[in-house]
C-alpha cells in the first residue's frame, strides 16, 4: 500500500465517475478524499450533484463534502451525454430518491480554492469531467497553481468519441482544458487510447456478480447499462470505464505505461475543436507537459478492481 494521497474528485457522475468514486473509497485505496465537486457534463450539474450524493451513500462517504460547481462551459453552450448515461446520468441500478446528506453551501470552485490554499501542497486534483471548475479556480485564484501537487485527469486522446477529433470531456469545454494544460501543473492524462483498454464486457459482469455485497451489486447494475449503451451507440464490445483509470493509477501506478509528451488543446478548428494534439513523436520540439498513459495491464487492472469491490464486504 502506498502512502496516503489527498485528492479532490471533480466529476460529472456518470457511470464511470461513480465507479471511480467507489474505487477511491474502497478499503484498498490509499486516497483521502478531501472533497467531491461536480460540474456539468454527462448530464446537467444538478443531476450530477444528486448522483454524487447518492454514490457517497452507497460507498459510505458520510463525512466527505460535496459541492456543486459550474452549470455550463466557460464560453460555449452546454452539451450532455444522455444517450450514454441515460436521463438521470446513472441509469441501470435502483437509486434512492433522496440522499442522506446535502451538498455544502459553497460553490465547487470556492471549495477547491480553499482546500488547496489551506493545504501543504499535497492535494491532487482528479477531474473526470469537463475541466471548467479547475480552470475557473486557476483563473480566480492563480496562487493555487503552484500548490497543486498533480492533476490526474480523464480526457482527450489521439482520437475522438464526440467528434472524429475530440473526446467528450475536452470538447465540452476546450477553453477550460487549454487553461489547465498550459498552467504548468504536473498533469497525468488518461485519454481514450488507454481508457478503451479498460473495457468491461459481459464476462466482466459475470465475474463481478460473484461478489456479494451491495456496492458490488450496484457496480454490476451500472456496468450492465453502460455496456449496452456503448454497444448501441459506438458498436463497442463492452463499456470502457474511462474515469476509473484515474483512481486505478493512484492506487497502483504500475497498472499503466506512460510517455512524457507535449499536449496542446485545439480551440479554433472548424472540425478539430476540442482535439488534444498529442505529440507522440516529438515533432513540435515543444517542452513535454503531460504524462500520457498509453498502455493498461488488464490483468492487474481487473484484479485491483475486484479487490476494491470485495473490500466492501468486510
Amino acid at each position: 500500500m502506498q502512502n496516503q494521497t489527498n485528492v479532490i474528485l471533480d466529476c460529472d457522475p456518470g457511470h464511470d465517475d461513480a465507479i471511480s468514486i467507489i474505487l477511491a473509497a474502497s478499503k484498498i485505496s490509499p486516497l483521502k478524499i478531501e472533497a467531491i465537486t461536480t460540474v456539468a457534463g454527462n448530464v446537467d450539474v444538478g443531476k450530477n450533484t444528486l448522483n454524487a450524493l447518492r454514490v457517497c451513500d452507497i460507498a459510505g462517504l458520510t463525512e466527505v463534502p460535496v459541492a456543486q460547481g459550474s452549470s455550463k462551459p466557460l464560453l460555449n453552450k452546454m452539451e450532455i451525454a444522455e444517450e450514454i448515461h441515460g436521463e438521470t446520468g446513472l441509469e441501470g441500478p435502483a437509486l434512492p430518491n433522496e440522499p442522506s446528506k446535502q451538498a455544502v453551501d459553497q460553490h465547487a470552485v470556492d471549495l477547491i480554492i480553499s482546500k488547496v490554499m489551506a493545504s501543504d501542497g499535497d492535494i491532487t486534483l482528479v477531474p473526470t469531467g469537463p475541466l471548467t471548475n479547475i480552470a475557473l479556480a486557476m483563473i480566480r485564484e492563480p496562487n493555487i497553481i503552484p500548490k497543486i501537487k498533480e492533476i490526474v485527469l480523464m480526457g482527450g486522446g489521439t482520437f475522438g468519441n464526440w467528434t472524429p477529433a475530440a473526446e467528450f470531456n475536452i470538447y465540452v469545454d476546450a477553453e477550460a482544458a487549454k487553461v489547465v494544460f498550459e498552467s504548468g501543473v504536473p498533469i497525468t492524462m488518461f485519454g481514450l487510447d488507454v481508457t478503451h483498454q479498460a473495457l468491461a464486457t459481459q464476462e466482466t459482469v459475470d465475474e463481478l456478480s460473484e461478489i456479494d455485497n451491495p456496492v458490488a451489486h450496484f457496480v454490476v447494475d451500472l456496468l450492465k447499462f453502460f455496456i449496452k449503451t456503448n454497444q448501441d451507440v459506438f458498436g463497442m464490445d463492452g463499456g470502457p470505464i474511462h474515469d476509473a483509470c484515474t483512481v486505478a493509477y493512484l492506487i497502483d501506478p504500475s497498472i499503466f505505461d506512460f510517455n512524457h509528451v507535449r499536449v496542446d488543446i485545439e480551440t479554433r478548428g472548424e472540425f478539430t475543436y476540442g482535439m488534444t494534439c498529442v505529440d507522440t513523436l516529438g515533432v513540435t520540439n515543444r517542452e513535454p507537459n503531460v504524462k500520457f498513459a498509453h498502455q493498461l495491464k488488464p490483468n492487474k487492472f481487473w484484479k485491483m478492481f475486484e479487490e476494491a469491490l470485495e473490500s466492501y464486504s468486510a
